[in-house]
């Protein structure tokens, strides 16, 4: 894991039908209950204000670009790391969020070469790993990111989140066969993962296989999902029987 000077939530996955996207939900020295806008301006104003009475602060600083990206501030985010990496260049934290921020701004090789930077002077890290595959699939290097994810799954074989990357990829790629196999490991590995069944269920669905995907819908229900969200799904299975 990445080890910086404030608390790190590792990044979770959402994965929708034929698409994936990478969410990155970041603490930063924040805490992860939810907040309204005005809630996070204000912390990002007290932390702004901080800031100015330390400007020579690298915890602080990391800090206020925390919330910087709380609010989506992508550009005002990437100031604060540039500014971090420029004293401190090997800040392993300040690294891998300017690779997230870079990203976000389409700054994509600049995003790249922040992961591969990170992996330098982190070799086999998951997260930077993970990240740089992604953004290789997102950048189209298909190739590259389908061996990157590959290897990742090789190194981290107890991992959920490597499997259903992987999965994901072959889902928005049309690998059904590939991708069900993925989301199953994924699933092995965290059962409580409604994003994965549903994904599963969507393969399934598209594969025919009509009596796994009922299973897999029966499971979402057992696991608090209500049966309005997934009323089209059950549709679908009907229309395919008739």
């Amino acid at each position: 894991m990445i080890v910086g000077a404030y608390e790190y939530m590792p990044p979770y996955f959402v994965f929708r039908m034929r698409k994936y996207f990478f969410l990155l939900l970041i603490s930063v020295g924040l805490n992860c209950i939810a907040q309204t806008k005005q809630q996070l301006r204000d912390s990002l104003k007290n932390a702004s204000n901080e800031l100015s009475f330390h400007p020579d602060s690298i915890d602080l600083r990391l800090k206020k670009a925390g919330w910087n990206i709380q609010l989506e501030e992508w550009r005002k985010a990437k100031d604060e790391y540039d500014i971090v990496l420029k004293t401190h260049p090997t800040n392993i934290a300040a690294l891998y969020f300017r690779a997230f921020v870079n990203e976000k701004l389409g700054r994509y090789n600049f995003a790249r070469l922040d992961y591969e930077n990170l992996l330098l002077l982190v070799p086999g890290n998951f997260e930077g790993q993970l990240g740089l595959a992604l953004l290789n699939q997102k950048d189209k290097h298909y190739t590259e990111a389908y061996d990157q994810l590959n290897r990742l799954c090789n190194q981290f074989p107890d991992s959920a989140v490597a499997y259903a990357a992987r999965a994901g990829m072959e889902l928005e790629r049309n690998m059904l066969e590939l991708a069900e196999y993925d989301y199953s490991e994924a699933l092995k590995r965290d059962p409580q993962q409604t994003d994965y069944l549903l994904n599963r269920v969507e393969i399934r669905l598209r594969l025919g296989k009509h009596k796994e995907a009922r299973e897999d819908l029966d499971s979402l229900l057992a696991l608090g999902i209500s049966k309005g969200e997934l009323r089209e799904y059950y549709k679908r299975i009907k229309r395919s029987e008739r």
